[in-house]
C-alpha cells in the first residue's frame, strides 16, 4: 500500500519484550564456570556503553568477549525470541504485512537473529538495519562489520541519514538512542514505547508516549486488528483477585489497576466512571446506584461462584455482561465440607481448645465415624455432586434435594420434597445459589424437622440460615456441631472485626468465607474469569454470561464485528439488516440469540463502513449497547 510515511521500529524491548544479548548471555555461557561473573561484568560494560564512559563500539567488542557466541548458539536464541515478541505486535501482524515497503526495523544488534523473527510479520529483509556477526571457520563469533554506522556512537542516526526516506518518519523505541534519531531532525515524532519497559529519561523526550502498537495505530489511524487500543481501556480488580489475573490483563494490553479490599457503595461509584471491565470477588456489592454511574462498564468478572452481590437486573438492562467461575473453587469447597464434616462428629474443635488450655480429656463420648451415616445435600449442583461422590467413598449414604431435576450419581438418592433430607440427615450440608428466594431457607421449622445431634454445615451463602435459630439449636444439643463459612453480614477487610451471634458456641467451626480459597481454586479462578471476559472484548463471545444470551463465535479474518445489544423486543434485527442492505453493505455472517430480557446480535461484514451506518444502528429504537468490535 502507497503511504507517505515510514515507520522505523526498534528492535530490543520494543519489538520483543527482551534485550536478545540477555537471552543470548544464558545460552552461551549455561554451563560456563564463570557464568554469574560474565554476565554481571556484560550488565557493568552495557552501563558504561550507556553512560558514555566506554564507546558503543568498545562495549560491543568486550560483551562478545565476554559471551564468546557461535553459530549454535544462535538456533536456540531465535527460538526463544519468537516466543518473546511482544504482545501488541503479534495482535497486529496485518499492519506489518499491509505497509512493509514503509516499516523499518533499527538495532544495534545483530541480522542474524534479527532477521528470522521480523521477516515472519512479513518485513521485508532489506528493511532490516542491524549489525552483522563476523565468524571463524569454526563458527565462533569473533567480531563484526566496522564499517556498519550501527556498530558506534549515534549509529542510529547515521544509518537514518543514509536512507534519506522521501516522506514523514515515526520512530517507535524504549531507549534514548531512538530519541536521538528524531533530536537529529531525521524523524517527525518519536513515541516512546512502554509494553516492556520504562525509562524515565526516554519518556521526557517523547512526543507521545505508547504503552502498546495498539495505542501508536490508534493515533495514527492505522488501525487494523481493533478498533480501540486496549491501554484506553480502564479494569479495576477489587478484592486481591489473584495476581494471574492481573498479569494476564496487563499482558493483553489492558490498564489495569488493583485494590486489595472491597469498596463502600459510594467509593465504587467514584472510582467506577472510567472503568470498562469491573473484577470482583464475593464482598463488593454492585448495586443498582452503582450501575447507574458505570456508564462505560462493558463487563463485570466475579472472581468467585455467586453473583448475587450483583445487581444482574440493572446489569442486564444496561448491557453489561457478567462472568463468574461456576466450576473453579468447586474442589475447594468441596475437601473443606469433607475435612469439617470428619472433625465436628469427632468433636475435635473442642476437645483441641481444652488441649491448648492443658486439658487433658480423652474420651470417646460424642465422637463418631461418618462411615454409614446419611449425608443429605440441598441443593445439587456442581459441588453437590461432587461431594456426593466423594461422601460415598466414604462409606456415607447420600440424600439430596434440589429444586431442579438433577440427575443423581453413583447411589445418591433424590428426595421429593426438602422435609425429607432434613427428616434422615446426620450430617445435612447446604449448596444453593444466592436469590432472594431463599433467605432464610433453613430456620426455626426447618431445624425442628431434624434429627437431634445433626452435624450442620453451611458453606453456600449467608443469608439462607436464620442465624439466631442455629444458635438456639447448637446451645440446645438439637445441632451437636455446625461449621459456618458465609454469614449475612461479612466484614469488608481484614481490619473490620467479625460480630456474630455464633461466636464461642460449643463444637462450632467459624470460618471467613474461604471455602474456595485455596492456592490452586484462585488460581483457577484467576485463569478462567479473564479468559472469559477477554473473549467477550475480542471475539464478542458471551459463553457461560449469566446476563447476555450464551453465544460462543469464530474468529474472525477479513471482515469487520458489530455488535449490537437491544431490548427483547420484535423487530431489532429486520432494521439492522435494512440498514446495511439501504448502504450496500454485505453480511458474511450474523448471530443472534435472546434471552427474557436483551437480545444480543453479532453481524460479521466484509466491506468498509462510513461513520453515518454506525449512527444510524447506535439510533435504533430500544439499543443498549453497540459497539465496534474490529
Amino acid at each position: 500500500m502507497k503511504l507517505n510515511k515510514y515507520f522505523v521500529i526498534d528492535f530490543d524491548s520494543t519489538f520483543t519484550k527482551v534485550e536478545a544479548f540477555d537471552v543470548l548471555a544464558d545460552i552461551s555461557l549455561k554451563d560456563h564456570p564463570e557464568q554469574a561473573q560474565r554476565k554481571s561484568q556484560i550488565i557493568a560494560i552495557t552501563n558504561q556503553g550507556m553512560n558514555g564512559s566506554l564507546s558503543f563500539r568498545e562495549s560491543l567488542e568486550k560483551r562478545l568477549n565476554l559471551l564468546a557466541p557461535t553459530r549454535q548458539h544462535l538456533g536456540p536464541l531465535i527460538a526463544l525470541l519468537r516466543d518473546l515478541v511482544s504482545e501488541s505486535f503479534k495482535r497486529n501482524r496485518e499492519f506489518f504485512t499491509t505497509y512493509s515497503d514503509n516499516i523499518y526495523i533499527i538495532s544495534n544488534g545483530f541480522r542474524e537473529f534479527i532477521e528470522p523473527i521480523v521477516t515472519e510479520y512479513g518485513i521485508k529483509a532489506e528493511n532490516i538495519l542491524a549489525n552483522e556477526f563476523r565468524f571463524d571457520e569454526d563458527g565462533r563469533v569473533v567480531g563484526f562489520d566496522t564499517e556498519n554506522p550501527l556498530s558506534a556512537n549515534g549509529g542510529k542516526v547515521e544509518q537514518l541519514k543514509k536512507l534519506n526516506l522521501p516522506g514523514d518518519v515515526y520512530v517507535i523505541g524504549d531507549g534514548y538512542t531512538d530519541y536521538e534519531i528524531k533530536h537529529a531532525g531525521l524523524a517527525n515524532k518519536f513515541y516512546a514505547f512502554t509494553e516492556n519497559v520504562e525509562r524515565e529519561n526516554v519518556l521526557k523526550q517523547a512526543d507521545h508516549i505508547t504503552p502498546s502498537l495498539d495505542e501508536f495505530l490508534y493515533l495514527n489511524k492505522l488501525n487494523t486488528a481493533i478498533s480501540y487500543p486496549k491501554n484506553r481501556i480502564n479494569v479495576l480488580l477489587l478484592e486481591n483477585v489473584h495476581p494471574v489475573a492481573v498479569e494476564l490483563l496487563k499482558s493483553e494490553g489492558f490498564n489495569v489497576e488493583t485494590y486489595h479490599a472491597a469498596l463502600t457503595e459510594d467509593e465504587l461509584i467514584e472510582k467506577i466512571k472510567n472503568v470498562s471491565v469491573l473484577g470482583i470477588r464475593s464482598k463488593t456489592q454492585v448495586t443498582a446506584r452503582v450501575l447507574e454511574h458505570a456508564n462505560r462498564l462493558m463487563v463485570i468478572g466475579a472472581f468467585c461462584i455467586g453473583t448475587n452481590q450483583i445487581d444482574l437486573k440493572t446489569a442486564t438492562k444496561k448491557g453489561i455482561a457478567v462472568f463468574n467461575a461456576p466450576f473453579s473453587n468447586t474442589r475447594s469447597v468441596v475437601e473443606l465440607a469433607v475435612a469439617e464434616m470428619i472433625m465436628l462428629m469427632r468433636n475435635i474443635v473442642d476437645k483441641s481448645s481444652k488441649m491448648h488450655n492443658g486439658v487433658w480429656d480423652k474420651s470417646a463420648k460424642g465422637s463418631f465415624e461418618v462411615r454409614g451415616k446419611k449425608l443429605g445435600l440441598i441443593g445439587y449442583g456442581n459441588i453437590g455432586t461432587q461431594l456426593s461422590v466423594i461422601a460415598e467413598s466414604l462409606g456415607m449414604k447420600v440424600l439430596y434435594y434440589d429444586t431442579e431435576e438433577k440427575l443423581s450419581l453413583g447411589n445418591a438418592i433424590k428426595c421429593k420434597s426438602m422435609k425429607e433430607v432434613l427428616e434422615q440427615a446426620d450430617v445435612l450440608s447446604l449448596h444453593v445459589d444466592g436469590r432472594e428466594s431463599n433467605q432464610n431457607l433453613i430456620g426455626p421449622k426447618e431445624f425442628a424437622l431434624m434429627k437431634k445431634g445433626v452435624i450442620f454445615i453451611n458453606l453456600s451463602r449467608g443469608h439462607i440460615v436464620d442465624i439466631q435459630a442455629l444458635r438456639e439449636n447448637v446451645l440446645s444439643g438439637k445441632v451437636a456441631g455446625c461449621a459456618i463459612d458465609v454469614f449475612p453480614y461479612e466484614p469488608v477487610s481484614n481490619d473490620e472485626e467479625f460480630m456474630s451471634e455464633l461466636r464461642g458456641l460449643p463444637n462450632t467451626i467459624l470460618s471467613p468465607h474461604i471455602g474456595g480459597s485455596t492456592s490452586e481454586a484462585q488460581e483457577n479462578i484467576g485463569n478462567f474469569v479473564p479468559g472469559k471476559i477477554m473473549d467477550y472484548i475480542n471475539t464478542g463471545s458471551t459463553s457461560n454470561s449469566v446476563t447476555f444470551p450464551n453465544l460462543t463465535l469464530p474468529l474472525l479474518e477479513n471482515a469487520h464485528r458489530l455488535i449490537h445489544i437491544h431490548e427483547n423486543v420484535p423487530g431489532i434485527l429486520a432494521k439492522i439488516n435494512h440498514i446495511l442492505a439501504n448502504n450496500g453493505i454485505n453480511i458474511v455472517g450474523q448471530y443472534l440469540k435472546t434471552n427474557e430480557s436483551i437480545g444480543y446480535v453479532i453481524t460479521d461484514i466484509n466491506k468498509q463502513y462510513d461513520k453515518d451506518v454506525i449512527k444510524e444502528l447506535r439510533e435504533i429504537d430500544n439499543t443498549i449497547k453497540f459497539r465496534v468490535l474490529y
